[in-house]
């Protein structure tokens, strides 16, 4: 029989007792670390919830301020005929003739800036000495602002002519594109080999632009002087439909300038040369998808202007010879320089004078060169390949909001064409209360006010006709309403819309 003495039993308890506090010490520490995992895991969740909706917050005010500065551009471009008129200076200038349109759009983000930010509006003062401290209403939220560049689509070359169907458009655009590329310095980036492993000459990329838009089936030789028909050679889709990574042809309007990537030929380095020299600069930009076709002598880069000057006159000597091209090009820019926006040109048909040695403007280049003046086949047909007036424009208006560690922005690119927009109205009786629309001084018909779907102003409701209102039709949209929304906008159609 063993015997424990007393003092063996008391270790013994205390080792059983030291134990147990082990494997308390144990689950105590394992719960601390449970719980700063799951309260960690928690704030970094929590914190991520914050910055992403801190994200989504910015992202909704800096698109909304691009909306702003889009639709205080296409109201400021709209506003460009009343300016014109209020200016008596320019019919004093222009010899009491019809006075060409401003460049006003070349200002816009100068002028709109009064309506973004701080700095905005202090860059807006000082443009006529103003005083903005007293203005009211003006820029958005707190830490956010807008900036605007209107770009001018017809003073580009146009690759859409194709899609008009007929070959005095098609021969329009091979003229202005051979003149555009026609320069020896071009030469080599013919000759070399494209993404197909195939060379692509001058008229084989020109009339494979024109037959990817045209709608017919025959394709384009990209032979302008050929007044007989253009050149028309054979089915379009032969010689694409051999190429290493063949296709077919849309015969459908660009959608997109960058569609004509996918074009036989139009590689980087066309691009890059022909297309979109800067792509951070869209004004340099020298084609298009949109526009009237013929380019706006006033506001067309010297490059766009005397690619169709070389495709209507090739054999000018400043299209011949690479010294005085680049002379006049210099020279063309610098005299646009001294005009201090003012436009150089009354009419197409002065800049054609111009180009035979003709007018102040005509001596200057010409004389002062010592560079014979252009001929022309026919003057009053090269005219119509020129105006000065623009009706399409790109909108690139760009949001931005500062956040604490990053700077959210958003643009928009939107294609507004002006063609059939009436003027501005001006609103009578102001104060009267009578809300009286008038027309401007340009005689634009003033639209009738919209009164709902019933007589005396009361608006319809849907299935009730009887009152005026259009079945499956929300309230308010009676007859003359929806005849209201088919109104022309003066501030004019957008064709294109894009958010980036």
């Amino acid at each position: 029989m063993s015997h424990t003495s007393p003092m063996s039993a008391r270790k013994a308890k205390r080792k059983a007792k030291g134990d147990r506090r082990g494997v308390a010490l144990l689950l105590v520490l394992s719960s601390v670390a449970l719980m700063t995992i799951t309260v960690v895991d928690f704030q970094e969740e929590q914190l991520a919830d914050l910055q992403s909706a801190y994200a989504e917050r910015d992202a909704l005010v800096a698109e909304y301020m691009a909306r702003s500065g889009v639709n205080l551009a296409r109201l400021f471009v709209a506003s460009e005929p009343t300016m014109r008129n209020a200016l008596l200076i320019l019919k004093f200038m222009f010899g009491g003739k019809p006075v060409p349109q401003l460049p006003i759009w070349e200002f816009s983000d100068s002028v709109l800036g009064a309506f973004s930010d701080k700095a905005g509006q202090e860059a807006f003062g000082a443009l006529g000495n103003f005083e903005m401290g007293p203005a009211k209403n003006l820029g958005g939220v707190e830490g956010s602002k807008f900036t605007v560049t209107v770009v001018d689509e017809d003073s580009k070359i146009n690759l859409n002519l194709g899609a008009r169907g007929n070959i005095i458009a098609e021969n329009r655009f091979g003229m202005a594109f051979l003149g555009l590329t026609a320069a020896p310095a071009y030469d080599k980036l013919f000759e070399r080999n494209d993404r197909d492993g195939n060379t692509s000459p001058r008229q084989v990329i020109c009339g494979a632009l024109m037959d990817w838009s045209d709608p017919d089936e025959i394709g384009y030789a990209c032979d302008p002087r050929n007044f007989q028909g253009g050149g028309a050679s054979a089915a379009e889709d032969t010689s694409t439909q051999l190429l290493k990574r063949p296709y077919r042809m849309k015969n459908a309007p660009f959608d997109s300038l960058e569609e004509a990537r996918l074009v036989r030929g139009v590689g980087d380095d066309f691009w890059a040369t022909f297309v979109d020299p800067d792509p951070l600069n869209p004004k340099k930009r020298v084609m298009t998808v949109w526009g009237q076709g013929p380019i706006n002598v006033n506001t067309a880069s010297p490059q766009a202007v005397i690619g169709v000057v070389c495709g209507l006159s090739p054999e000018a000597i400043i299209c011949t010879d690479p010294a005085k091209n680049m002379q006049f090009l210099t020279m063309f820019g610098v005299l646009r320089s001294f005009t201090a926006g003012i436009p150089l040109f009354g009419s197409a048909g002065d800049f054609i004078t111009t180009l035979q040695g003709g007018g102040a403007y005509g001596k200057l280049l010409f004389e002062t060169l010592a560079i014979p003046a252009v001929r022309f086949q026919s003057p009053a047909d090269a005219a119509k390949n020129f105006t000065t007036e623009s009706k399409v424009f790109s909108i690139y208006a760009t949001g931005e909001v500062e956040g604490r560690k990053r700077t959210t922005r958003i643009q928009i690119h939107m294609v507004v064409d002006f063609r059939g927009a009436p003027a501005i109205p001006a609103t009578q009786g102001f104060g009267t209360g009578s809300g009286t629309i008038a027309p401007v001084s340009s005689g634009t018909a003033a639209p009738p006010p919209l009164t709902g779907g019933q007589p005396g102003g009361q608006p319809g409701f849907p299935g009730q006709p009887g009152a005026g209102g259009i079945p499956g039709l929300p309230p308010g949209a009676g007859a003359d309403a929806i005849a209201g929304a088919l109104i022309a906008n003066p501030a004019g159609t957008v064709v294109y819309y894009r958010v980036e």
